[in-house]
C-alpha cells in the first residue's frame, strides 16, 4: 500500500490542477519502475495498491526503496516558479500459499504498516509486524464489527442540509447526510468509518440501507401529501455491485413510487476509477426513470471528458472552486464556465460550500441553479426537519 505524503496540502493550497499533474507524474514514474507482471491500481485520492507476484520479502523491500526514490525524484511540479515535491509512505504485507488471509485482511495488514511508516517520519517503508501492528489492526477490525452491528440494528441515522433554489429564492431541496450512532449515543461522521467499510466490503450494504430508507421516506411522505425528490450518494464500489443495483430495482418495484423522485449521485473521482462501469450504471439508472448526479465536479483528471461520456442530470460544482470565489479570478472563471456549459446541455448545477451572502450573490449571477453550504443552513436530524417542514417541500437526499 502506497500513500503520497502531504498530498492533501498540495490540493488544498495549490489547487486540483496542480494535484492532478502531480498524480500523473507519480503514476507514470511508478509504472516505469515496475515489472510488466506487477499490478498497480489507484484506489482513490493519493492512495495506490501494488501486487508483486513471485517476489520474496527482501525483493519487496527493494521495490519499495526504488519507488520511494522514484517518487522523490519525479514527484515534483512547478507552481508559480516554485518546485513542489511529495514523498511516499509504503506498507508491505506478505502473502503466500497455505496462509489463510482474505483480501481485506491482507490490505489491512499493509495499511497498518503504511501508517507505521508515516508515524516514523514519512518518505519510507515499513513491513507489517503481526505483534506490533496487532493493536491497530484490532481497532480497525473493531470498527468493522461496529459497522456490521449498525447495519443489523438500525445503528445509522440521517441528517439533512438545505439546498437553496437560486431562481425561486427559497429552499426547495435538502441533502441527507449519513451518521453512525456511537456507543454513548453520539453521532459519528462518515469520514470516520466509510474508509473501513470499503476495506471490509461493507460500503455496498450501507448504500443499500440508504436506498431502502430513501424509498421509504418518499413513500411515507407521499401518504402525507408531500412530494420528496431525494438524492442518494453511492460509493464508487457500488457502481460495480449487482447487489446494490438489485436493491434499487426491487425497492422501486415494491414501493411503486415515482422513480423520478430519486436521483443517484457519485463523485467524479469515483467515476474516474471505472468510467465504463459508471456509464453502464448511469444508463441503467436512466432506464429505471431515476436521475443521476456528478458530485465534486472539477476535482479529477478529465472533468470535461465525463461531461461527454456520462449521462447526468445534475452537476455539483466542487467546493474547491466556490470556497474562495469572492477572491479568486480563476475560480470565478471556472464556476461561470461550468454553469454556462451545464445550462446549454440542459442540466442543473449546484454550488457547494456557499458560506456567505457575497458568494451566494456571485453564484446566482453566474447562472448556477442551486446553492448549498453553511451560509444556507447547517445539517440537522431528518426527523426534526420532517416535523417542521411544510407539505410542499421537495428534498434531495444523499448518504455521505
Amino acid at each position: 500500500m502506497l500513500d503520497l505524503d502531504n498530498f492533501k496540502y498540495v490540493n488544498d493550497t495549490l489547487g486540483h490542477a496542480t494535484g492532478d499533474e502531480l498524480l500523473v507524474r507519480v503514476s507514470s514514474a511508478m509504472v516505469e519502475r515496475l515489472r510488466e507482471t506487477d499490478i498497480i491500481a489507484r484506489l482513490g485520492g493519493d492512495e495506490f495498491a501494488i501486487i508483486l507476484p513471485e517476489t520474496d520479502a527482501a525483493a519487496g523491500e527493494l521495490v519499495a526503496v526504488n519507488l520511494i526514490e522514484t517518487i522523490k525524484h519525479d514527484g515534483v511540479v512547478l507552481h508559480e516558479g516554485r518546485a513542489i515535491q511529495v514523498t511516499a509512505s509504503i506498507g508491505i504485507a506478505s502473502f503466500e500459499k497455505g496462509v489463510a488471509l482474505t483480501p481485506a485482511e491482507l490490505m489491512m495488514h499493509a495499511d497498518v504498516a503504511m501508517y507505521d511508516a508515516k508515524e516514523a517520519g514519512r518518505g519510507r517503508f515499513a513491513v507489517h509486524d503481526p505483534q506490533a501492528g496487532s493493536a491497530r489492526l484490532a481497532q480497525t477490525v473493531t470498527w468493522a464489527e461496529r459497522i456490521r452491528g449498525a447495519l443489523a440494528n438500525d445503528g445509522f441515522v440521517l441528517y439533512q442540509q438545505p439546498i437553496l433554489d437560486l431562481k425561486l429564492g427559497q429552499v426547495t431541496r435538502h441533502e441527507l447526510l449519513l451518521r453512525m450512532v456511537g456507543p454513548d449515543g453520539e453521532h459519528i461522521a462518515p469520514a470516520t468509518f466509510l474508509y473501513i467499510a470499503e476495506r471490509f466490503g461493507l460500503s455496498g450494504e450501507i448504500d443499500s440501507w440508504v436506498v431502502r430508507q430513501a424509498v421509504a421516506l418518499i413513500a411515507g411522505q407521499e401518504r402525507l401529501g408531500r412530494r420528496l425528490q431525494l438524492e442518494v450518494n453511492l460509493s464508487g464500489l457500488s457502481l460495480t455491485s449487482p447487489e446494490v443495483l438489485a436493491t434499487i430495482e426491487e425497492e422501486l418495484a415494491q414501493s411503486a413510487i415515482d422513480p423520478a423522485c430519486l436521483t443517484f449521485e457519485i463523485t467524479e473521482t469515483a467515476a474516474i476509477v471505472n468510467i465504463q462501469k459508471a456509464r453502464s450504471f448511469a444508463e441503467r439508472i436512466a432506464q429505471l426513470g431515476c436521475g443521476f448526479a456528478l458530485d465534486d465536479f472539477g476535482a479529477g483528471f478529465g472533468s470535461f471528458y465525463y461531461l461527454k461520456h456520462l449521462p447526468f442530470d445534475v452537476l455539483k460544482i466542487d467546493g474547491e472552486f466556490v470556497r474562495n470565489l469572492t477572491e479568486s479570478v480563476k475560480d470565478k472563471l471556472v464556476v461561470q464556465s461550468l454553469a454556462r456549459i451545464a445550462t446549454e446541455l440542459g442540466k442543473k448545477t449546484v454550488a457547494e460550500f456557499v458560506e456567505d451572502d457575497a458568494t451566494l450573490e456571485l453564484v446566482r449571477s453566474y447562472g448556477v441553479d442551486f446553492a448549498q453550504g453553511f451560509g444556507i443552513g447547517r445539517p440537522q436530524p431528518v426527523s426534526e426537519w420532517l416535523e417542521l417542514e411544510p407539505p410542499a417541500t421537495k428534498a434531495a437526499v444523499k448518504a455521505s
